[in-house]
């Protein structure tokens, strides 16, 4: 395995690679020294994919690489499109690229407004330069590092296969999709309704998964968002699909310690890695 590591992110490479590829946007507890937010660190966390770069740090010695953040997602966001910025956090007027997904009426846009809980990050707004320079510093170097590993596996194998990683919360908050106090399932799965990836592919996890005893949705409330939109094209055979674990699966009750789950997941992770650089490297044969 090979280890590429920038304040960015760090890359993960197999050393026999298959056209699979993993990513964690959310899973870094690191917080760059100039976020200047109102809230603890910890309370910062809120928005921590925990353990899931763990649970993934696998993939390389099955064939996939593993694009980590190294950054925290409540500084700035990989998962939405550059442009995506909430105006109202914004002191004065917003002279870039403006491509609002909708994220900010729920406080979750390329920079979060507020946490989960709906608990306001900032007692400031954010000046122009220190979006562009959370952009250019982190957020634009992670997506194009993404972008770089897929184009690379579709012009050696012809296609690419990636995992987004994420996790989620048991149950909705404040501000989450849906509304307060909706129970998640144990996976949901997202291709922003069959566009991002083959229904083979989203299929192939979805039964895996069932066979192992969990709960599984497709884009039930997750549809997926910036990263497995911004690069896939399955006509092309570059093919992006978001996973999402519950937390209450593998954490303790306090959210950031290992549950008595963990090890279960971790094992059927390894084996839906295995199952699923099998297929990829048959569909580049």
């Amino acid at each position: 395995m090979n280890k590429q590591t920038t304040e960015a992110y760090t890359l993960l490479k197999a050393q026999q690679a298959v056209p699979l590829l993993m990513d964690s946007p959310h899973s870094s507890p690191t917080f760059p020294t100039d976020f200047n937010a109102a809230l603890p660190m910890e309370d910062l966390r809120d928005g921590e994919d925990v353990f899931i770069d763990a649970l993934w740090a696998h993939a390389p010695a099955h064939g996939a690489h593993l694009l980590l953040a190294e950054f925290a997602r409540t500084y700035i966001d990989p998962n939405r499109h550059v442009g995506d910025v909430d105006l109202a956090m914004i002191e004065g007027e917003w002279p870039h690229s403006y491509m609002p997904s909708g994220k900010a009426h729920i406080g979750k846009s390329l920079i979060w407004r507020t946490l989960d809980d709906g608990r306001p990050i900032y007692n400031r707004k954010l000046s122009v330069d220190e979006v562009q320079h959370r952009i250019q510093r982190y957020a634009l170097p992670y997506q194009t590092q993404l972008q770089n590993l897929i184009n690379e596996h579709h012009q050696q194998f012809g296609v690419c296969y990636h995992i987004n990683c994420h996790s989620m919360n048991a149950v909705s908050g404040k501000m989450g999709e849906g509304g307060a106090g909706i129970p998640r399932a144990d996976v949901v799965l997202g291709d922003r309704d069959g566009s991002t990836c083959s229904a083979e592919f989203t299929h192939l996890v979805k039964d895996f998964m069932h066979q192992c005893g969990y709960e599984v949705k497709i884009n039930d409330p997750f549809k997926g968002v910036e990263l497995v939109r911004a690069f896939s094209n399955p006509a092309q055979g570059k093919h992006s699909l978001q996973i999402e674990l519950n937390k209450r699966l593998y954490t303790d009750e306090s959210g950031r310690g290992k549950g008595p789950g963990y090890e279960k997941l971790n094992q059927d992770l390894i084996g839906l890695t295995t199952l699923l650089a099998n297929f990829a490297k048959q569909k580049a044969a």
